[in-house]
């Protein structure tokens, strides 16, 4: 293993690690309020909609940026904004003024600025890791990831007994520093071949061109279409499970934590699997494998009567996540031209960030109307059945095809 891009790997994930933990703090701790205190499946979605609205209007333009200019300044720049902001919110809530409507703004700042990295963090990768080790890089990352969500929910949530929510705005804003500290001055990453030109072609050609790749590479339209339906079918499971538990099981807060707990348990499980096994030699064949496990998973959730079984399902849609999403993204890193990696990954974004809030928009309204027991129920058999139409799709299959033996 190259010492040389093996110490870059470590410092970058490191960053992303510190700046997300502060970033999860205080996600638990608005979403656990929202949830707490009104109890709404209206009041969820519009939570919803704050924070990933933002990233779908946003994501086009991030995902030029990315592609001409420096990735590592875009990161730089976007932690520094969300700092910036939280730490006004925060002395703002400390000066004893505390609307409700300010947790709405937060989440809309914080998307903002997720959006305006989210590509560029994408795209780097493949510019300090070879093409070999994409995978475990990336399992091993969403390993880590997982672990901060674990920890996260468990800190936040002793935080809240024993402090005011502006203390974790504090936090995530010393994280944050932290992270922005370490890029500038200990992460030498050299700009990519774009970016280090005159840009000689208007920025909206180069949107342009990026929708024109999108559009011209079957396999990239086939897997943004499979994954759009996925996205609104897994709105409940993704969003509605944490009211679920409040109105089935109980009002207490160890209940959420225990969900978030043993998602984040999950999820790091199917990274360490991941990074282990690296899946089959068809990475297609891991993704549709992950969406029926994930499906049987919420569909379970529709029907378990027992609070403790209820986390074991939870438990195991999180070590679905993984399965699907590292091969995803090494695809796209291994198969996109490195120039348009960032428009691609903003296409993404940008699909991700108007497909749930779509689903929601429709099952969050609903479960003020019936047991979200139902559309659990419901959207679980959706995702199966999804599953079965991308097994016999021919082009992803020859897409997932690995482009050499892994290491």
């Amino acid at each position: 293993m190259n010492s040389k891009w093996d110490k870059k790997v470590v410092l970058f994930l490191t960053t992303q690690i510190i700046s997300l933990f502060g970033s999860a703090l205080v996600q638990y701790a608005i979403m656990w309020h929202i949830t707490l205190e009104t109890k709404s499946g209206i009041m969820m979605t519009v939570s919803i909609l704050c924070g990933f609205l933002p990233n779908f209007f946003l994501s086009p333009f991030a995902g030029v940026w990315a592609d001409r200019y420096n990735r590592k300044l875009l990161i730089i720049l976007s932690d520094s904004f969300i700092a910036v902001t939280t730490l006004i919110t925060a002395v703002v809530f400390l000066s004893g003024y505390e609307a409700f409507w300010m947790f709405f703004a937060v989440m809309v700042v914080r998307a903002i600025g997720s959006a305006a990295q989210s590509p560029a963090i994408g795209a780097i990768l493949p510019q300090i890791v070879p093409e070999d080790q994409l995978t475990k890089v990336n399992a091993v990352n969403g390993s880590l990831q997982s672990f901060v969500n674990l920890i996260s929910p468990m800190v936040s949530g002793a935080l809240l007994t024993v402090a005011e929510i502006e203390v974790i705005f504090f936090i995530d804003v010393i994280t944050a520093a932290i992270a922005v500290f370490i890029l500038m001055f200990f992460l030498d990453i050299p700009v990519h071949a774009k970016a280090s030109v005159k840009q000689t072609v208007s920025y909206f050609s180069d949107m342009k061109a990026g929708y024109h790749y999108v559009k011209s590479h079957d396999y990239i339209k086939r897997f943004f279409f499979y994954s759009a339906f996925f996205l609104i079918f897994a709105a409940p499971a993704a969003f509605l499970t944490p009211l679920q538990v409040t109105r089935t099981f109980g009002e207490d807060v160890w209940r959420l934590t225990a969900i978030e707990i043993v998602f984040s348990v999950g999820m790091m499980l199917g990274g360490l699997l991941m990074a282990s096994w690296t899946g089959f030699k068809n990475k297609f064949h891991t993704m549709v494998l992950a969406n029926v496990i994930f499906g049987a998973g919420t569909f379970a959730l529709g029907i378990m009567p027992n609070f403790w079984v209820y986390l074991f399902f939870m438990a195991v849609i999180g070590v679905a996540m993984p399965m699907f999403n590292t091969p995803s993204m090494v695809i796209l890193q291994q198969k996109v031209e490195g120039d348009y990696l960032g428009r691609v990954f903003g296409v993404m974004s940008m699909l991700a960030s108007v497909m749930m809030p779509l689903g929601m928009l429709v099952f969050g309204p609903l479960a003020d109307f019936m047991p979200i027991e139902y559309l659990l129920f419901g959207t679980g058999i959706l995702i199966i059945l999804l599953s079965f139409f991308m097994w016999s799709d021919k082009i992803l299959l020859e897409a997932g095809k690995p482009v050499h033996t892994e290491s």
